[in-house]
């Protein structure tokens, strides 16, 4: 199919060399579209120095002299045992036992984005399966899957997560498994609503002609077309990943302290934010500046491959 934004050029008439005209893909077209587009640059770049952080946390934890878990009481305190501001020897100060706000801003990173990533992968995997299964065997199949999604999307996230934390306990895992359990159903249901419609086109009646089998022609056929909402939804589920973990750990029922995590960090400095401002201001801009630069990639990531977009043609 030719995509709709790309002008027509008739050979006969045109003064370019036939040769020289090359096709693209909607793949490249993409590609291309997000490369001129200066926001999903920046949203990229925020996100590559996010990841560096994580990356190099224990670096940081080396050159500052500074565990993640230590606690500074003579010099990370004042004399009435509050935490003490930003500073040469804590950059970004230090929360209510002397630990350095910075080693652990950068060891939550890791948490956050560790389950940010896990989470959409699972997330994604469930619900394509299920929308693939439901949109292209339909009846029966498609009734009770159907059900099953809207009755995931019936239940309340924060008391389904405290009734489950309350039985199993809290933990990464744990909380990994709420988030892709209140995660998969959108998804299930953009790709059960696209196979509806690619299950009736004529590629897949000729791989069924040809002997194809139903897993194949889902893998195969129909699977590869769902590609570009896929990493549209993908991307757009890691931020809310993130604020979910973040919300979890917030009210005690994620990961397990001393861990460094930015919900829980922000549980901290909510009850010291009169005198510690820093506890709250750094954990909370990490928390928006890695949610805002996924929305926002998400969002060109969308519009890069949307096959109405009209090209701007130079004059």
């Amino acid at each position: 199919m030719i995509p709709t934004d790309v002008p027509l050029i008739d050979p006969a008439r045109s003064s370019i060399p036939a040769a020289t005209i090359a096709a693209r893909t909607p793949t490249q077209l993409a590609v291309g579209r997000l490369r001129r587009d200066r926001v999903a640059i920046a949203s990229l770049v925020v996100i590559a120095l996010m990841v560096i952080l994580a990356l190099v946390a224990p670096l940081i934890a080396s050159w500052a002299g500074h565990p993640v878990h230590r606690q500074y009481r003579d010099t990370g305190l004042t004399e009435f045992g509050l935490p003490v501001g930003p500073r040469t020897e804590f950059w970004l100060g230090t929360d209510q036992l002397g630990r350095d706000l910075l080693v652990r801003l950068a060891y939550g990173a890791r948490i956050s984005l560790l389950v940010g990533a896990v989470s959409t992968v699972a997330a994604v995997g469930v619900g394509t399966t299920i929308g693939l299964a439901a949109g292209f065997f339909g009846g029966w199949t498609d009734r009770i899957l159907s059900w099953l999604i809207d009755t995931t999307l019936s239940l309340p996230f924060l008391l389904f997560a405290i009734s489950l934390v309350s039985l199993v306990g809290p933990g990464l895992g744990i909380t990994v498994v709420v988030i892709v359990l209140f995660s998969w159903c959108p998804i299930a249901r953009v790709v059960r609503g696209q196979v509806l419609t690619l299950r009736e086109r004529e590629f897949v009646e000729a791989a069924r002609s040809l002997g194809a089998g139903p897993m194949r022609i889902m893998v195969v056929d129909i699977l590869p077309n769902l590609v570009a909402p896929l990493v549209v939804y993908g991307t757009l589920l890691v931020p809310q990943a993130v604020v979910f973990e973040a919300t979890l750990s917030f009210l005690g029922l994620g990961v397990i302290p001393p861990t460094a995590t930015w919900g829980a960090m922000l549980a901290d400095g909510a009850q010291l934010y009169r005198v510690a401002w820093w506890m709250v201001v750094f954990p909370a801009a990490a928390v928006l500046a890695l949610t805002l630069a996924f929305n926002l990639l998400g969002d060109a990531v969308r519009d890069a491959f949307d096959p109405r977009r009209v090209e701007a043609q130079p004059k």
